[in-house]
């Protein structure tokens, strides 16, 4: 995925309220931008960080900004998670994905149920491949994390998609790693242990789990390669 137009660059003073920032510009002004990220941004948030954001012509956006990257002084961190699902899907069509490469139709947001939808599905022929993809901005000690928060609604879809797989489907859960230092990816069981041990219960009875490292640059953010999932005992 290529950014047009260009991002712009800028250095953070502060994120709150969950869905706002405020950026410094190179020339000392600040300007709020739109922050679309629910989570906590834990370790990619500190005041002072490097940041590159969008711009949006649309009229009706009281905030025409949106924070697209963090940079912790060591690598790009995406943090922008409207774009993820995007990502993901330019991967599996560019047949980036390897273990999601038998298809003949893909489609976004799919409703499983009167209540919920699933990210993506991948049809051939009569074979389902339901998949619900997670932006992953955490890591510690070169450990991807995920969540960076509580996250109920996330469980919620491990159950979904293992409710698929019991009748028949294929289910994956997929993390999308947007950032370049750390080797392998585990659940955050000490922010969320309900989420953890259900991703190992949901993986017992046969819900796929990938995890993928994304190249983040201010021109672009493409897949960079697999990570090695590795569950808590």
């Amino acid at each position: 995925m290529h950014f047009t137009p260009p991002l712009k660059h800028g250095t953070l003073s502060r994120r709150y309220k969950r869905f706002l920032a405020d950026v410094r510009l190179p020339g000392g002004k600040e300007i709020t931008v739109h922050c679309p990220n629910s989570g906590s941004m834990r370790g990619c948030s500190d005041p002072g960080s490097q940041v590159c954001f969008s711009h949006s012509a649309n009229p009706a956006r009281k905030y025409p900004h949106t924070l697209e990257m963090v940079h912790n002084g060591i690598t790009w961190i995406g943090v922008n998670t409207v774009r993820t699902n995007q990502i993901v899907a330019e991967a599996i069509e560019k047949g980036q994905i390897r273990e999601l490469t038998n298809f003949d139709t893909l489609r976004s947001e799919v409703k499983i149920s009167s209540a919920s939808r699933l990210d993506l599905l991948l049809e051939d022929g009569g074979q389902q491949t339901y998949i619900e993809v997670k932006n992953c901005s955490l890591a510690e000690n070169g450990r991807a994390l995920f969540p960076d928060a509580v996250t109920k609604r996330g469980t919620k879809h491990l159950r979904e998609l293992e409710r698929l797989v019991i009748n028949g489907h294929k289910g994956v859960i997929f993390f999308l790693v947007q950032r370049l230092d750390c080797d392998c990816f585990t659940p955050a069981a000490a922010i969320d242990p309900v989420y953890a041990a259900t991703l190992a219960e949901v993986h017992l009875t046969g819900v796929t789990i990938l995890a993928y490292q994304a190249r983040v640059t201010p021109e672009s953010i493409e897949i960079a390669g697999s990570l090695p999932v590795k569950l808590d005992k």
